[in-house]
């Protein structure tokens, strides 16, 4: 058996060298057999270390900020991961079976310049992710500079921030400049240490801090502020968390072998997401329940001075282990536009209109909010986007597509140029998903949302009228195919 991790001798394109593997990155194609892994640890290091970030744990607070009990908060994590996960698990299996990227994938379904639209909007929204993850950090990242001594945390420290900013910046377009085998390698050496860190600072929290381990909530909330909690949670780290992962997915498990069995690359994908994720989510909910009106970042800088370096690279390790994944799916989703740009090349180009966008968010941090606000309501288009390939997949293909015929030129395609069905649900879809979004910014506050108190089912309400509607259109031509 070949391994991207122990190559073997060469048996077919790419196979048999670092170089093979590179050249097969560099436009898109079809990833042969004789190329791919059968070690699954770098799936499982690539989604842990994706997800070891600080957001985590900040969003891990929102639901005891919101009133929820600290178990309740933590309950529904568990059960909104187990979902949303299940469904990420569901799209790793996939780009495993195809041996294609995602937004290549999107051909069968949208057509041949169809799937330009979904392509376009994951390639801005991954250039978009890059330079906000790596902006957001920041703020913690000074302040942990200033508990060692090496900058006033009371300035703005703006040159600092920029210069921290471009190492990072430096450090994400390098790995991801080499492709998988580098990601992987990265990932599985690097969040093991990671790890450790996190427990030191877990243990920290929950055994030498003065966690209210019975804090049921506010007693002051009515049944429907309750039920609007709990759908804020379960959108901004529970379902609506693994769904923000779904175009990501095949873009990397098109590296593992069709010989591994499904079930055992599903587990060590979808435990990769879960594990961290709860686990920071949990552990912002409890240092929630020190000061409900702080900011758990604060929290962690106040609590753990001790370990400040070791907490400081944990912190600088989230935007690495998410934007190298970030800039990698970019290229290939602009590739997926017909840009014939070598990825490497690309790389450079995404590397350096992200530096440029942190830096203008240093200096005006209010406009570097609104942007992130705005990419977290932009996200909601995944869901319909998902629907609708899952329907095609399972229900239209029925698990049967040829992946050489998503790479033909677009002037020689069997596929049709465009599938207007398509199109049409996943627009009805992202209509339904605003309806009933209450985002953070009033242009992503659905009428239905507000007028249910601010009761957030974006992504339920998107994936069924996507996918409903697309079944409805697609699937009966199938039956008479």
């Amino acid at each position: 058996m070949t391994s991207l991790d122990t190559p073997s001798a060469p048996t077919g394109p790419g196979s048999g060298s670092g170089n093979g593997m590179h050249d097969l990155e560099a436009e898109l194609t079809v990833i042969p057999e004789s190329a791919k892994t059968t070690d699954l640890r770098g799936q499982f290091w690539i989604w842990a270390g994706a997800n070891i970030a600080p957001i985590n744990w900040i969003l891990g607070a929102l639901g005891v900020t919101m009133g929820l009990g600290l178990f309740e908060t933590i309950a529904v994590l568990v059960v909104g991961n187990a979902i949303g996960m299940s469904l990420f698990g569901t799209f790793v299996v996939i780009g495993q079976k195809t041996g294609v990227t995602g937004m290549v994938l999107s051909r069968m379904v949208f057509g041949r310049r169809g799937a330009y639209v979904p392509a376009a909007v994951q390639a801005v929204l991954c250039i978009g992710w890059c330079a906000v993850n790596t902006w957001i950090v920041l703020d913690l990242v000074m302040a942990l500079l200033g508990r060692i001594g090496l900058v006033d945390p009371e300035l703005s420290n703006h040159a600092a921030r920029i210069v921290v900013a471009g190492i990072i910046m430096t450090t994400q377009v390098v790995i991801a400049w080499f492709g998988y085998r580098l990601i992987a390698a990265f990932e599985r050496w690097t969040v093991p240490p990671t790890v450790a860190v996190l427990v030191a600072m877990t243990a920290v929290a929950w055994f030498g801090l003065d966690v209210d381990w019975g804090y049921t909530g506010d007693a002051a909330l009515t049944g429907a502020e309750h039920f609007t909690a709990i759908t804020a949670v379960m959108t901004a780290i529970g379902i609506g968390w693994g769904i923000t992962w779904l175009g990501y997915a095949g873009d990397y498990s098109r590296f593992v072998s069709s010989s591994v069995p499904s079930r055992k690359l599903f587990a060590a994908s979808a435990l990769g997401q879960f594990i961290p994720v709860v686990w920071l989510g949990a552990l912002g909910a409890t240092l929630a329940t020190l000061s409900a009106s702080s900011d758990p970042g604060e929290i962690i800088v106040d609590a753990y001075g001790v370990l400040a370096i070791p907490v400081l690279l944990l912190v600088v390790h989230g935007p690495l282990a998410t934007n190298i994944l970030n800039i990698y799916t970019c290229a290939v989703s602009t590739q997926a536009l017909d840009i014939h740009v070598n990825r490497r090349v690309l790389n450079i180009v995404i590397g350096v209109v992200a530096m440029a966008w942190v830096v203008y968010f240093v200096l005006n941090g209010d406009f570097a909010a609104t942007i992130d606000a705005w990419l977290v309501g932009i996200v909601g288009w995944l869901a319909p986007w998902a629907a609708v390939m899952l329907v095609h997949w399972f229900g239209v293909a029925r698990r049967q597509v040829d992946p050489a015929t998503l790479l033909t030129p677009p002037n020689e395609s069997t596929l049709p140029a465009v599938r207007p069905s398509a199109l049409i649900a996943l627009a009805v879809g992202i209509v339904f998903t605003w309806l009933f979004m209450y985002g953070m910014v009033p242009m992503m506050q659905g009428p239905i949302a507000v007028a249910l108190g601010g009761v957030d089912l974006s992504w339920l309400a998107g994936g069924l009228a996507a996918g409903s509607l697309y079944a409805a259109l697609e699937i009966p031509k199938a039956r008479r195919a």
